[in-house]
C-alpha cells in the first residue's frame, strides 16, 4: 500500500511492495500523478516495483524515467537491493554514482538511508 509522510520535511510518497510496476515509459505517469495528488515532492520506489529492464541501460527506461521525473521537479528514490545488477554492469554501477551525488534521482538500501539522506546538512563553522 502506497503512503505519504513527511520526512525531514520533505513530502514523500512511499510506495508498497505490492501495486503497479514500473515496465516502461508508460507507467511513469501513473507515479507522477500519485505524487501530484497526494502534493508529495518525492516519489520513493521499491526494488520490487521496479521492472529488471531499468536496471539495464541499453533498453533507455533508467534514463526516461530520470528525465521524466526530472521535468516534473519531483525526486525520485529508487530503495532496496540492486546489488545483482550492479554486479553486471560497470555502467550502471557509474550511473548510481552519478545519481547518488546529485537531488533528483538516489538509489538507497533501505528508508532509514532516505531519512538520512534528507536530514539537513550540519551547519558549517564561522570563522
Amino acid at each position: 500500500m502506497d503512503t505519504v509522510k513527511e520526512i525531514r520535511g520533505v513530502k514523500v510518497l512511499t510506495c508498497g511492495a505490492d501495486g503497479a510496476r514500473l515496465e516502461g515509459e508508460r507507467d511513469i505517469g501513473s507515479f507522477l500523478g500519485d505524487a501530484w495528488a497526494a502534493d508529495a515532492g518525492m516519489v520513493a520506489i521499491p526494488v520490487a516495483r521496479i521492472s529488471a529492464d531499468f536496471f539495464k541501460l541499453s533498453t533507455r527506461l533508467a534514463g526516461e524515467v530520470a528525465q521524466k521525473f526530472v521535468n516534473y521537479r519531483v525526486q525520485l528514490a529508487i530503495i532496496g537491493d540492486i546489488s545483482p545488477w550492479l554486479a553486471e554492469s560497470k555502467a550502471l554501477r557509474d550511473f548510481v554514482y552519478e545519481s547518488n551525488r546529485g537531488q533528483a534521482l538516489w538509489f538507497l538500501d533501505d528508508m532509514a538511508a532516505l531519512e538520512e539522506r534528507l536530514a539537513p546538512a550540519p551547519a558549517s563553522p564561522s570563522g
